[in-house]
């Protein structure tokens, strides 16, 4: 399971909510509104849509009569150096993607799973937002142990038999000198 509570080859609908913000223009001093759609990925963490860029290219695999003449799959660009997450929700971002971020920080997530663009946008847009989720989850710090004084005994015993294996392989019935 690559994401706790998502299943592999399910559509995952997440919360995209809808908030007006009024613009004004200061030379005409009319209003006007404008709609900006928001992503929701937690309760606290939201990104607006239009820091996402989406490009639709061919891909490879089923898709019948036009697999050579739709664009299907989708390239999902995130700027993360230049996007409203928190900074270190975005350092850990840039250690979960690896390979998925270029050198100037646009994270890539690419969908080509479904026959049809708007499947592949839907996909592309869940494994970002669960990707985003991942890393606003904060990692527990590893607690150091110590290996029990049993443990280190039984470690000694074995390295002691399997030295005497060893010593015993090299005589052949000729005596120790």
């Amino acid at each position: 399971m690559l994401f706790p509570g998502l299943k592999a080859g399910a559509i995952h609908e997440f919360n995209i909510v809808e908030i007006k913000i009024k613009k004004f223009f200061t030379n005409s001093k009319r209003e006007q509104d404008t709609e900006t759609i928001m992503i929701q990925i937690t309760d606290t963490i939201a990104i607006n849509e239009n820091e996402l860029q989406e490009e639709f290219v061919r891909a490879s695999g089923p898709g019948g009569q036009n697999v050579n003449k739709v664009s299907t799959a989708v390239q999902l660009r995130f700027d993360m150096q230049n996007s409203s997450l928190p900074e270190e929700v975005r350092a850990r971002l840039l250690r979960l993607a690896g390979k998925r971020v270029t050198t100037e920080g646009i994270l890539i997530v690419a969908a080509r799973r479904f026959r049809t663009q708007e499947h592949n946008r839907q996909d592309a847009r869940d494994r970002l937002v669960a990707l985003i989720r991942k890393a606003v989850e904060i990692p527990k710090a590893r607690q150091q142990t110590k290996p029990s004084v049993a443990s280190k005994k039984r470690r000694l015993d074995q390295k002691r038999r399997r030295s005497t294996i060893k010593k015993m392989r090299g005589l052949d019935g000729r005596s120790e000198s």
